[in-house]
């Protein structure tokens, strides 16, 4: 299966997306969801709590603790279930259907690195 490749867009574009590696401190439920949980991630100078629909993806949501990933930082705070989404948890898979994985640095890098 070969996805069609998105229009082209100017490199400055890009440039405006902050994405960080963050270390998933905790993975909370959500109760009233059948689909999200929250991620409480370190950012080395700041914590997010971000919301993700892991609930139908993992067995075990809670094992992506410890782990650091990929987060998109600078997107506007969206209410969700009644909890607020600080950011974006960047994976792989979902968008093709297949189960989703994380996006992880190679090897561990300070947390609140940058991507680009």
């Amino acid at each position: 299966m070969t996805a069609v490749i998105k229009p082209t867009i100017p490199a400055n574009l890009l440039e405006k997306v902050d994405i960080r590696v963050g270390t998933i401190e905790r993975v909370e439920d959500i109760p009233r969801s059948n689909k999200l949980v929250k991620l409480i991630v370190n950012f080395g100078d700041f914590k997010r709590s971000i919301l993700v629909g892991m609930k139908g993806e993992r067995q075990n949501p809670k094992e992506v603790e410890g782990k650091q990933a990929l987060f998109v930082v600078n997107l506007a705070p969206r209410a969700m279930m009644g909890e607020i989404s600080e950011g974006m948890l960047f994976d792989i898979g979902y968008t093709d259907g297949i189960q989703p994985v994380l996006a992880i640095p190679e090897s561990p890098v300070p947390d609140g690195t940058r991507a680009g």
